[in-house]
């Protein structure tokens, strides 16, 4: 049985103006031991997803589809219910750690909070337990400083102690929404190397979101790429990154910086490429394919048609609402058109 089994899953915001589906068709199974990646612009609908996996969608929010927690349905379940999974069995690491810090309370405090709420230990043994995970995920001096405050360290430590907030209670599952945001390069590949090495020491689950393909290409399984509140492609990692079926993983593999890049004949680096044009808003999707204003392949019916799913390299359509992650699927109406070899080029 999976840890999370996704199954078509919408949300609806509703709003003075009526309801905006915000997500659509979100489909995906999760096994303990095993991380997905999720990537996609600002605005794609990634933190949104994993909020609501969290139970943490916006009050105006409205949700249907299936999100089964080792079989049991969370959708429609009780706020006591996700009391009682939230900061326990699942947990998420925030993009920024001020935000999720107190400014008021200890460290220490926060990070033995959820052993107390969760499993009834007392104020003392929980402070014991947290000065260990404070310790184990880097924080140095971890006993000297468990009664500083989130002000007295840096970004990187700050980041660190949610990551030991996180895991106070050993979850089975660990969200971690772009976690090295505004963190120097040095100190992001050690958080990430921090939050890969407690994942596979208590095998635990792992969903990344990033916008940054290089992040996802080292750390996930598999992934999801999310444009419009939907899943454009999805599939196993590497065979993603070896043929990138849909336009959209296209161009965000286009516009990376990269220390090879092209240089002018003055030795200057060419301009980087960008995907043209923004997300639109959810107010305002287009009929067809949502990415079909922004895209180079687009033909008149991808600005007609909504595409359905197909599998790659098979190219044959998937009806079912949900198939196995394991397969590299996109939703796109002109697949073909991202054959390895084709001359067509992202512009």
């Amino acid at each position: 049985m999976p840890l999370l089994e996704v199954t078509g899953l919408h949300l609806f915001l509703r709003g003075d103006q009526g309801a905006v589906q915000a997500l659509r068709h979100v489909s995906f199974k999760l096994e303990r031991g095993h991380a997905l990646g999720i990537i996609g612009e600002s605005g794609s609908g990634k933190s949104l997803t994993v909020q609501t996996l969290m139970g943490l969608q916006p009050d105006n929010a409205s949700v249907t589809g299936s999100m089964l927690w080792n079989g049991q349905e969370l959708v429609g379940q009780s706020e006591s219910a996700w009391q009682a999974l939230r900061g326990n069995r699942m947990a998420m690491v925030f993009q920024e750690p001020m935000t999720a810090l107190n400014p008021v309370h200890t460290i220490g405090r926060q990070v033995a909070e959820p052993m107390i709420r969760h499993q009834g230990l007392s104020r003392a043994a929980a402070l014991r337990r947290a000065t260990d995970l404070l310790g184990r995920v880097g924080i140095p001096n971890a006993s000297a400083r468990v009664d500083d405050y989130p002000h007295q360290f840096s970004g990187g430590q700050r980041q660190r102690i949610t990551i030991a907030m996180a895991l106070a209670c050993e979850p089975d599952l660990l969200i971690a929404d772009e976690p090295t945001t505004a963190l120097d390069v040095t100190v992001q590949q050690q958080i990430l190397d921090l939050i890969n090495d407690v994942v596979a020491e208590r095998d635990m689950a792992l969903i990344l979101i990033s916008h940054d393909l290089g992040v996802i290409s080292q750390n996930v399984d598999d992934m999801l790429v999310m444009y419009g509140g939907q899943v454009v492609e999805s599939g196993p990692t590497a065979a993603l990154f070896r043929h990138m079926a849909h336009p959209y993983t296209r161009g965000l593999m286009a516009a990376r910086p990269r220390l090879d890049a092209p240089r002018q004949p003055s030795g200057k680096p060419m301009d980087l490429l960008t995907i043209p044009g923004s997300v639109p808003p959810l107010r305002a999707l287009p009929r067809g394919c949502t990415f079909a204003d922004r895209c180079s392949f687009a033909e008149q019916r991808c600005f007609e048609e909504r595409p359905t799913r197909v599998g790659i390299p098979s190219f044959q359509p998937h009806e079912a609402e949900y198939s196995s992650l394991r397969v590299h699927q996109v939703r796109c109406l002109r697949p073909e058109a991202m054959r390895p070899g084709n001359t067509e080029a992202w512009k």
